[in-house]
């Protein structure tokens, strides 16, 4: 599938659910479900590199986990490239090109990072001159992330649909607002920006059937299943060391 065809899935009146992967079998698992697409989660591929969340892995390393999603992948994916792992427009953007050329059709790009342990809000510009030297290298769907309301913006709304313009004019194809629940705000930024907004899947996220009806074309799950399969991992050592036998 093409970057324009990646693009049209963005455009129905019930949002597309992503199945997010962390390795070249999940990746499998995921197309085996029925997914229209996948995106990889660098949070989960990142605990599985031994790291920490928030660029603690090289670029290298991360393209080998891309490349292997990619070597069985038989549907379009889409990349969660952090901040690009860099600060340098034009090295994001070669980055970027890698990908491309190696068959991704998509990126999340966001405007925060992770110092100490904590997420941070940077600038706007910031972010809005890598998505323009992305786009003169290449034609990736880029999924613009403002990390406003993960980082508790006091006006989470309004800076989102700020930075959302920023990066609109830049040339984003569509936002990624983390954490963004109420109805109300959904709404409201919907009506201000016209790309298509990406949610991500928590207890307090209105109904998938009221999603679509307040404007969100896209649902993204990151890490969150890999999470789960590490908790239930967790309780199956505890057992086996304990009872010397598989858990049931």
């Amino acid at each position: 599938m093409s970057v324009t065809d990646f693009k049209t899935l963005h455009e129905n009146e019930a949002p597309f659910l992503l199945g997010n992967v962390w390795d070249a079998h999940s990746a499998q698992l995921v197309e085996k479900a029925g997914f229209a697409a996948l995106g990889t989660s660098s949070h989960a591929i990142a605990n599985l590199l031994g790291y920490e969340d928030g660029e603690n892995m090289s670029f290298e390393e991360h393209l080998f986990l891309i490349q292997r999603v990619l070597d069985v992948a038989g549907i379009p994916v889409s990349v969660d490239f952090e901040a690009g792992y860099s600060d340098d427009p034009k090295t994001v953007a070669k980055y970027v090109r890698q990908l491309a050329d190696a068959g991704v059709v998509g990126i999340n790009l966001e405007d925060g990072s992770v110092v100490n342990g904590k997420r941070q809000l940077g600038p706007a510009s910031a972010l809005a001159d890598k998505i323009k030297a992305i786009k003169d290298a290449t034609d990736v769907f880029i999924n613009a992330r403002p990390d406003t309301y993960t980082t508790k913006h006091p006006d989470a709304l309004s800076e989102s649909i700020d930075r959302a313009g920023i990066y609109q004019q830049a040339g984003a194809d569509g936002i990624f607002v983390p954490l963004i629940e109420k109805p109300d705000d959904i709404r409201a930024f919907t009506q201000a920006i016209s790309l298509p907004l990406n949610v991500f899947l928590t207890p307090g996220l209105p109904a998938y059937s009221q999603l679509g009806v307040l404007g969100v074309k896209r649902i993204s799950h990151g890490g969150k299943i890999y999470g789960w399969l590490v908790e239930q991992a967790t309780d199956a050592f505890e057992v086996l060391l304990k009872d010397r036998k598989l858990p049931s």
